[in-house]
């Protein structure tokens, strides 16, 4: 896991990022490019500052194993190809993370997210206040509203010996 004050140079900016993804992923059904490359430059910069360097270097390999992975879902059509380079840009941060904790806070924020967006497509008010997102009626789910919860509630945990 992540140092807590790393988790904590990264939350503000992550929590940024993940709210545009978030939202362009419910609006549009789609996670514009510059959002990854927002999470890879938070790695490049801040990343290379508040980790050991061996451990950023490490980073990207995960990374890029990770992108491997979710490229080859996506071929699959498992995936949505922005869930996937979304997925890759910010696996750098879960260096060094206990999978099973990984896995359960995946699995958590798929199942809320899931909930709350299903919940509140019936919602009058909340419908009518975004009337216009393709997510309300498109077959899939958006799960960059997963993957963005899974990464915040990561660098929280991660700030827990803080407290």
């Amino acid at each position: 896991m992540i140092s807590p004050y790393a988790a904590l140079a990264f939350l503000p900016f992550a929590f940024a990022i993940t709210i545009w993804v978030s939202w362009s992923d419910m609006k549009f059904m789609k996670i514009p490019n510059q959002a990854s490359y927002a999470v890879l430059a938070l790695w490049l910069v801040v990343g290379v500052l508040v980790v050991p360097f061996q451990t950023w270097l490490w980073g990207w390999a995960l990374g890029l194993a990770v992108f491997v992975a979710t490229f080859i879902l996506f071929a699959l059509r498992a995936i949505g190809a922005g869930d996937a380079k979304f997925a890759a840009a910010m696996a750098p941060m879960f260096i060094y993370a206990d999978i099973r904790l990984l896995c359960g806070i995946y699995a958590a924020c798929s199942l809320g997210a899931l909930a709350a967006h299903r919940a509140l497509k019936y919602v009058p008010a909340f419908r009518a206040a975004t009337p216009d997102w393709k997510s309300w009626t498109h077959t899939g789910f958006p799960f960059g509203t997963a993957l963005s919860g899974t990464l915040i509630f990561y660098l929280l945990v991660a700030l827990l010996p803080l407290f």
